[in-house]
């Protein structure tokens, strides 16, 4: 007879996975910015001319206005905090739209941010998906969102009719090459850490292995000795091991199964949404799981003979949120960073680099802007150009004025241009 999971299993697994990677990193986020934003407020001087030598020259950086945050819901309180620590630190008012798959999220934010902030300055919105085009046609002064290109598209679409400016952050096809010269079980560990953690829903985790055909085998053996150390022989049992989010969400997750063949998991429970730890092999790079962010506890391996030619798959795709490589090999790693483009890049291990407050999170060529420690603060701030000029400059800004004549000319040019060289306007 099977055996049903208390729901034990939730505590033990939420709690250490909601810790880790839901507060932890928002805590972080808000010390952060705490520590460190009297200096970003601070005026930043900027070189001058012959022209300006007696003026003030600076960026003053204020707040845009009102802001509108869009979260994902793959970690519904990071995505939705952790933009919004930017936009108040800027000074700006937030409105906050958690996702529609994340009602209690919205309700625990409507509950607990009246506690720590004023209530003026922010407000969290509990609506569907198809009531967020109706939010969409209010003007905001900025529109950050995080989630899929096809809401994206539509993010993008009404941002248009008001000309507002947009940040959006979209998952993408996260590759990861393993090299012969690595530790494999410490590879396989951290591939299989990221991959299955929250049952595969991060958009930072690897979407696919690349590696040479000696390694593939080994390399599973190792991942599948790593699913067994963390959740046990029977992952549906395991209090380690979470479910899929929602129902649409686990059909699309299980629907990939069918592509290339299993090499190990593949298990199902549509009662529990739950799907085990699954690596597959023979995918075609043609199949659905090679088309669309994963999102689920799935790994496809495919294989490449050279380190060219997996350069050459990943590039043949659109740029990536993340690049990963294992190898011990310093040559191998600064060839595989050389030679591709993505919003972020780890060498020997996976998702720890949205860890670290002073690097940006957000992609390139799929998606627009960056956020993330003062990444968040400029996304949420204007700079605004200040010039406070001093009279006692006439003598010489006189040569502007009409009638004109070649000298004048030749002398503003002099005055107003900059020096290539250590000279006296690079000293102010």
């Amino acid at each position: 007879m099977k055996r049903r999971l208390s729901p034990h299993w939730k505590k033990i697994c939420i709690r250490f996975e909601t810790v880790l990677s839901e507060i932890t990193t928002v805590r972080n986020e808000a010390i952060y910015a705490i520590k460190n934003l009297e200096k970003w407020m601070k005026p930043e001087p900027v070189q001058k001319s012959m022209t300006s030598l007696l003026d003030s020259c600076y960026i003053q950086k204020e707040p845009v206005g009102v802001v509108l945050i869009i979260a994902g819901w793959s970690l519904p309180v990071q995505l939705s905090l952790i933009p919004m620590v930017g936009a108040v630190a800027a000074g700006n008012c937030v409105m906050i739209k958690p996702s529609e798959t994340c009602s209690h999220t919205a309700h625990l934010l409507n509950m607990l941010l009246p506690n720590y902030m004023d209530n003026s300055c922010f407000q969290v919105l509990s609506a569907g998906h198809g009531d967020l085009l109706e939010i969409l046609e209010n003007k905001f002064d900025h529109i950050f969102f995080i989630g899929d290109r096809l809401t994206g598209r539509q993010v993008m679409q009404a941002a248009a009719k008001h000309i507002t400016p947009v940040s959006v952050i979209l998952g993408g096809k996260n590759p990861c090459y393993v090299d012969k010269l690595c530790d494999l079980t410490l590879t396989a560990h951290r591939i299989a850490w990221a991959r299955f953690m929250n049952a595969g829903q991060n958009s930072l985790a690897p979407e696919y292995v690349l590696c040479h055909p000696d390694l593939r085998d080994p390399l599973i053996r190792e991942l599948e000795l790593c699913v067994h150390e963390f959740y046990g022989k029977n992952p549906q049992e395991s209090e380690h091991y979470g479910r899929i989010a929602s129902v649409e969400h686990y059909k699309g997750v299980k629907d990939f199964l069918s592509c290339g063949k299993v090499a190990f998991g593949g298990q199902t429970d549509d009662h529990e949404r739950f799907i085990a730890p699954t690596v597959l092999i023979d995918v075609k790079e043609t199949d659905a799981i090679m088309q669309q962010e994963i999102l689920g506890p799935v790994l496809p391996i495919l294989t490449v003979q050279t380190l060219e030619e997996a350069i050459q798959f990943v590039n043949r795709k659109d740029r990536p949120l993340a690049v990963y490589v294992y190898s011990n090999s310093q040559k191998v790693i600064a060839e595989v960073l050389q030679k591709t483009s993505s919003g972020s890049f780890c060498s020997n291990d996976n998702m720890i680099q949205c860890l670290y407050t002073r690097l940006p999170c957000g992609g390139i060529g799929n998606g627009v802007g960056i956020y993330g420690g003062k990444f968040s603060f400029d996304t949420f701030s204007h700079s605004r150009a200040c010039l406070l000029r001093n009279t006692a400059v006439e003598c010489v800004t006189y040569l502007r004025y009409p009638p004109y004549a070649e000298k004048q000319l030749h002398l503003m040019q002099w005055a107003s241009s900059l020096s290539r060289t250590n000279s006296w306007c690079n000293i102010l």
